[in-house]
């Protein structure tokens, strides 16, 4: 299937770049999706995130050199440590020893291979959606600058919540929210051409007052998915979405943002949606995929 394809072809790419600076925006092009969708994509199908796979492999390859008489400093600038303080911590945050234990023979190392991806179809708990074509719809709310590499952001979107919260933020716009979808939003802008930010904000189609930022979020196709429960039970709906309902869906990424639709504000038991910004799929390419999973399953 092309879409397994692409992913094992961002693998490709990395293998030959362990000794250069390797950038995201040219592996989410490999895979024909934007960067914030990949590194997510690439965290949720490999159990671990983008530049840990990343470190895991120059460790790898450095541990193998090490051993082949290689100097320490030498395979530091090979795969991008200017600094052995730092090249040192990473070294150990992988292997547990220092670099140059490294080198004597039998030293206990790990290694990590490439990994390659490939479609698994489960389906043992039903997920609820319901596609829906969308025009374009105006947000009003606050945003924050996120970082490229999604890993960081990480702790930056959880304190904008706790500060929207303590602050008057989420009960002031409230007073915005008068079209759908109605809930309070978390809402992530990470295409190829705009700035990435995440917004908490309702849709409105009221002008802000200078508290406030608007948003136009673009016409779309939404794959929208239905859940219960606390914070952390979105994130694995999130991920079930990805690993499981998209490979097989006949859709793939679409351009718009991601939404989270926050339906109830209790965060220990909340009501929620996750609106999926998708586009569909090539015809030959379904068919093809539909041919697999045959395979898989005969």
């Amino acid at each position: 299937m092309e879409w397994i394809q692409q992913l094992n072809t961002t693998i490709d790419y990395i293998e030959g770049h362990l000794n250069d600076e390797i950038n995201y925006e040219a592996l989410a092009k490999l895979a024909d999706c934007s960067s914030f969708h990949y590194q997510r994509m690439f965290a949720y199908m490999a159990g671990v995130p983008l530049s840990e796979y990343i470190r895991r492999r120059r460790m790898t390859r450095a541990a193998i050199d090490l051993q082949n008489g290689d100097k320490v400093i030498d395979v530091a600038l090979r795969y991008g440590y200017s600094s052995p303080t730092s090249f040192n911590r990473a070294f150990q945050s992988v292997h547990l020893i220092a670099p140059s234990l490294a080198k004597k023979k039998g030293v206990p190392l790990k290694s990590f291979p490439p990994i390659r991806f490939q479609i698994s179809i489960k389906g043992a708990e039903e997920m609820k959606y319901r596609i829906e074509e969308k025009e374009a719809f105006q947000i009003v709310g606050r945003s924050i600058p996120l970082s490229k590499n999604i890993e960081e952001n990480f702790n930056v979107v959880p304190k904008m919540w706790e500060q929207a919260a303590s602050d008057g933020t989420l009960s002031t716009l409230m007073t915005y929210m008068n079209q759908q979808p109605m809930g309070v939003l978390g809402v992530s802008v990470c295409n190829h051409l705009e700035e990435w930010r995440y917004y908490i904000a309702v849709s409105s189609d009221i002008t802000p007052l200078e508290d406030f930022e608007s948003y136009q979020v673009p016409a779309s196709i939404w794959a929208i998915f239905e859940g219960k429960g606390t914070g952390e039970s979105i994130q694995e709906l999130e991920k079930r979405i990805i690993t499981e309902w998209l490979p097989s869906s006949g859709y793939e990424y679409g351009q718009a943002a991601d939404i989270e639709v926050y339906l109830d504000p209790d965060p220990q038991n909340t009501t929620y949606e996750v609106w999926l910004p998708v586009e569909q799929k090539n015809r030959d390419e379904t068919s093809l995929m539909d041919s697999d999973k045959t395979k898989e399953m005969s």
